[in-house]
């Protein structure tokens, strides 16, 4: 049919137009956040181009169920306005046969949401957690760039080398200032080298420098010489073990042995598809506009649909992880709720004379309640 390829082609039109507009939003911002955890030394700059793109796979699931729902919204609005929605009307023909196009065009979109809720994202989380965890487990020295100061993960020591050797393992050149009960060490020395003792304990082994403690101006002031002088830089520390929370679980993990975080996890994961389903639905009768009048009040409406259904969702969730509400029965009461508002908006949006139509029945029973009452008269 002429009209649900012209559909379709506008359809992706609109999604590729929206898709791009709000991966080039979320990207900018990712990047943003990012380059400054790097600049601020909390995740290695060597990173950040595989943490932007973890963090892409996380959010991807809620740009698509945007994406879907904004372009049906875009594309039914502009046929109203367009007066397109008059001739479709004139032709016999109901807002229904909208239904099947639109689905057809979103059936992509929701398979790839739940793929990525049930697969991708739980695996970038792991991914990007264990990018986080391998960084602040390396020693301070191993995290120090060459001719940059660099300060320690408990913040009473700055590092600065002049040069580093290929393994990581030498360094030339060093400062070192640690400020520690209230009094200041610094060491210089020409070179050093990472050691680790039989216990696991990282140490940096300085040669040829000097120590000073305290000010040149006061009593206590003290300078050294050494030949050898070791610095603890890391205690042994566990197995990276990535993360841990529900978040990042794979499916078999959330289903062995489910506690309430699991099961809301779980919640959560079967809600992203349908709600994108659900929504793109609804975008068809929130997609009403009058051609005299601006389209500025339609789509506060649709915004506001759209931050309640998330809501709801959220608030099953938690009561879900609360274990106030059991996940076989709560996971389809908003979704089906959101079924019964799509079915209602649709009836709204049919002609009036239809007998269907919910003026039309409140018309009927207002005029079955005043014919009793004047029977009893």
């Amino acid at each position: 049919m002429i009209f649900q390829r012209a559909l379709r082609r506008e359809l992706l039109s609109a999604a590729g137009a929206v898709f791009t507009t709000l991966f080039t939003i979320t990207i900018t911002v990712m990047l943003i956040r990012i380059l400054g955890q790097a600049a601020g030394g909390k995740v290695a700059s060597a990173d950040v181009l595989a943490l932007i793109g973890f963090s892409s796979l996380t959010y991807m699931p809620i740009l698509l169920i945007l994406t879907g729902f904004i372009s049906v919204l875009l594309v039914v609005t502009r046929s109203y306005q367009d007066s397109e929605m008059v001739v479709w009307f004139a032709s016999g023909l109901s807002l229904y046969r909208w239904v099947a196009p639109v689905l057809r065009f979103g059936a992509p979109l929701i398979i790839l949401t739940g793929l990525l809720s049930f697969v991708a994202t739980p695996w970038a989380n792991r991914q990007s957690a264990e990018f986080r965890e391998r960084y602040e487990k390396r020693s301070d020295i191993a995290k120090v760039s060459p001719g940059k100061f660099q300060e320690s993960a408990s913040s009473d020591r700055i590092f600065f080398v002049e040069e580093v050797a290929g393994d990581l393992s030498k360094v030339q050149n060093i400062f070192i200032n640690t400020f520690r009960d209230g009094r200041s060490s610094v060491v210089v020395a020409k070179e050093g080298m990472i050691e680790i003792d039989k216990h696991g304990d990282k140490f940096l082994v300085m040669s040829q420098g000097r120590r000073y403690d305290g000010l040149p101006t006061e009593a206590n002031f003290q300078m050294m010489q050494f030949e050898k002088y070791g610095v603890l830089v890391s205690r042994q520390s566990a197995v990276v073990a990535g993360d841990k929370s529900a978040k990042s679980m794979p499916l078999q993990s959330l289903l062995d042995n489910p506690d309430g975080t699991k099961r809301g996890e779980l919640f959560w994961r079967i809600s992203l598809p349908l709600m994108c389903a659900g929504l793109m639905l609804l975008a068809i009768p929130l997609g009403y506009v009058n051609p005299r009048v601006g389209r500025s009040a339609n789509l506060i409406v649709a915004l506001l649909f759209v931050v309640i259904y998330l809501n709801m969702v959220n608030i099953v969730q938690a009561a879900i992880v609360q274990e106030k509400a059991m996940l076989t029965m709560a996971w389809w009461p908003v979704h089906f709720a959101v079924l019964v508002l799509v079915f209602a908006m649709f009836s709204w949006r049919l002609k009036v004379n239809s007998r269907w139509h919910p003026l039309v029945l409140w018309s009927n029973c207002k005029a079955c309640f005043r014919s009793k009452e004047k029977c009893s008269a």
